[in-house]
């Protein structure tokens, strides 16, 4: 069950699913043909006989067969399927067809199609419906029709949005398309899908309350201590003393030319395999934009199981580790290169001045965030002198600078849904950024998972090849065995889980 394009072995997921097994939470659907309902390995509801299940990799090819999502489990919740491999051609090729089906912010200039998914894959239309349906089971299409209404899904059961709203945000150019999908694929239309979902928390002011799947183990304490050594004040603060663990910030997103700044606070229910999210009202508008960037930022859609598989034996003790990402790319960029050469304290110190000197003011409901961090335009149009007053040295002046422009020229593009290589090469042609800051930017803000910063002295010292003649070589010649996971493998070296089996 962990090998992604494997034939499902249904008795594994009966097993699985008898269990509620949270580590399958997203690896499949399970239909039942006495109800009409598909629904996740976790959910709540007695277990359906065996002879009354089918078993489905994928959400898409539950619908696809005639069955309903269960309004109790809510199969829009599951942590996403995300699959790498350096193998297989036409496997590679679907998945990463997928993935940017999947990316809302890699289609800003217009609505994702078969044939512009071709042109950006530099393939035939034909060809990738051929290799889509052969990997997924259903068509470009239908994959892509599912997420729309999984969002729509849960945006109708966690916000009190109008529909018409609902429908625009969800990707559908009418309401009139938008009723018509639901009747077709849920017999029912969204008004009454809201009426039978779950109550909707939350009153006026407190925001927009939604929870988040992913798959365990899950290291919380890991993940928030990653962000906490790193947490600058007035944009963001970690939860607990007697809280939730969790992380609260402010941040900005721009979508469809239009800027929307406001605050969330994801705190972890570890019970239940979730993170609870509470989103700014100010951001309705583009909710499902943030939903998917706060999965990249905690990493949620990761799948231990093939992860684990591959890096187990030389990190034993990081099975529960996840790579941090990043709400907002070019902020990240901006630290990175900040970093450069210096302690994460050191870091974080001129990180903290440069949002006192140029961060924009925000008021939210909590003290601790007051300011965003300073947006591209501020960064592009700073001076040196203004720049070499907060500590930061002329090289990396030129380099925040440059990132900055190029982010505000539309010229740069710091997301899960960039081109890796392209991306990684317009990095290196700025001024100031080398391989080190472009694949650590790779790493956390274009969730790229076989990012390898090999020049990382920090890496070196975990890996054993420091006193060596070239270690950054030895380094990438050591991280050859851990592809295509070898970002998830920096995380693990850098929190001191490398095991006797990867010695020397």
């Amino acid at each position: 069950m962990t090998t992604a394009n494997a034939p499902l072995a249904d008795n594994d997921c009966y097993l699985a699913l008898k269990a509620r097994d949270a580590r399958f939470d997203g690896s499949f659907f399970t239909g039942v043909t006495s109800t009409g309902i598909y629904c996740r390995p976790v959910c709540s509801v007695k277990a359906p006989k065996r002879e009354n299940c089918r078993f489905f990799r994928h959400a898409a090819q539950a619908e696809s067969a005639g069955f309903r999502p269960c309004l109790r489990c809510r199969p829009e919740l599951a942590p996403h399927s995300v699959v790498w491999s350096i193998q297989d051609a036409s496997y590679i090729l679907a998945h990463q067809a997928a993935r940017l089906l999947d990316e809302t912010e890699a289609w800003t200039d217009a609505a994702p199609s078969v044939e512009k998914l071709a042109a950006r894959l530099g393939v035939s239309d034909r060809h990738v419906r051929r290799i889509f349906e052969a990997q997924f089971g259903v068509s470009p299409l239908q994959y892509l029709q599912t997420r729309r209404l999984h969002t729509a899904k849960q945006l109708l059961a966690d916000t009190n949005l109008p529909i018409t709203q609902v429908a625009l945000i969800s990707g559908y150019a009418s309401l009139r398309r938008f009723n018509a999908a639901f009747l077709d694929h849920y017999q029912l239309n969204p008004t009454q899908m809201r009426r039978q979902g779950p109550a909707r928390p939350g009153a006026a002011g407190e925001g927009i309350t939604i929870r988040l799947g992913y798959r365990p183990p899950y290291d919380v304490a890991a993940m928030l201590e990653f962000f906490g050594k790193r947490c600058l004040n007035a944009i963001e603060f970690i939860a607990g003393s007697g809280q939730a663990p969790g992380l609260g910030r402010t941040f900005r997103i721009e979508s469809g030319g239009k800027v929307h700044t406001g605050w969330l606070l994801a705190s972890f229910d570890e019970s239940r395999c979730q993170l609870v999210l509470r989103v700014s009202d100010s951001l309705r508008e583009v909710l499902p934009l943030v939903i998917r960037r706060v999965r990249a930022l905690f990493d949620l859609d990761a799948d231990p199981a093939a992860i684990n598989g591959v890096l187990h034996a030389s990190f034993p003790g990081g099975d529960g580790l996840r790579v941090p990402g990043a709400l907002d790319g070019y902020e990240l960029a901006v630290r990175a290169v900040l970093g450069q050469q210096i302690t994460v304290a050191a870091a974080r110190t001129l990180a903290q001045r440069m949002v006192e000197r140029f961060g924009e003011a925000l008021e939210t409901p909590w003290p601790q965030l007051t300011r965003l961090f300073p947006a591209p335009a501020v960064l592009a149009a700073a001076s040196g002198d203004a720049l070499g007053q907060l500590g930061i040295v002329r090289q990396r002046q030129a380099a925040i600078v440059g990132i900055a422009q190029a982010v505000a020229d539309k010229r740069l593009q710091l997301h899960s849904g960039a081109d890796v290589n392209a991306t990684l090469v317009a990095l290196k042609a700025l001024p100031g950024i080398g391989d080190w800051t472009a694949q650590y930017i790779a790493m956390r803000a274009l969730r790229w998972p076989d990012a390898f910063p090999s020049g990382d002295v920090a890496l070196h010292k975990a890996l054993g090849v420091q006193g060596l003649k070239n270690p950054a070589r030895e380094a990438e010649k050591a991280s050859a065995a851990w592809a295509p996971w070898r970002s998830y493998a920096v995380i693990r070296a850098w929190s001191g889980t490398l095991g006797a089996a990867a010695d020397g």
